[in-house]
């Protein structure tokens, strides 16, 4: 079994994400590409100590850049989508 940590890799900080956050109660986060719900669902819970309701998974390719004259391909990501239960918060930045 992996650990949870290798599950998670960081917290998505965009302004879509943000409106989620606000208005729906739910959080974006990169996750590893072989990550299923149910271990996305469960890293979460023990991580952070809340209750999920549901996870959703969106994988984007990376597209192909030209950098000067050598063309490069920005990696492949996965994304998890995380609705949170009525009455739970989750702040990754705290403060200010």
């Amino acid at each position: 079994m992996r650990s949870l940590y290798t599950v998670i890799k960081r917290p998505l900080f965009t302004e879509k994400g943000s409106y989620l956050k606000e208005s729906e109660n739910k959080i974006l986060v990169e996750v590893s590409p072989d990550a299923n719900k149910l271990e996305i669902k469960k890293a979460v819970e023990e991580i952070f100590k809340v209750r999920v309701e549901k996870v959703s998974t969106i994988n984007t390719k990376g597209k192909w850049k030209r950098y000067g004259r050598s063309i490069g391909k920005r990696p492949d990501r996965k994304k998890a989508l995380i609705t949170l239960k009525k009455g739970e918060k989750l702040d990754f930045i705290e403060g200010t």
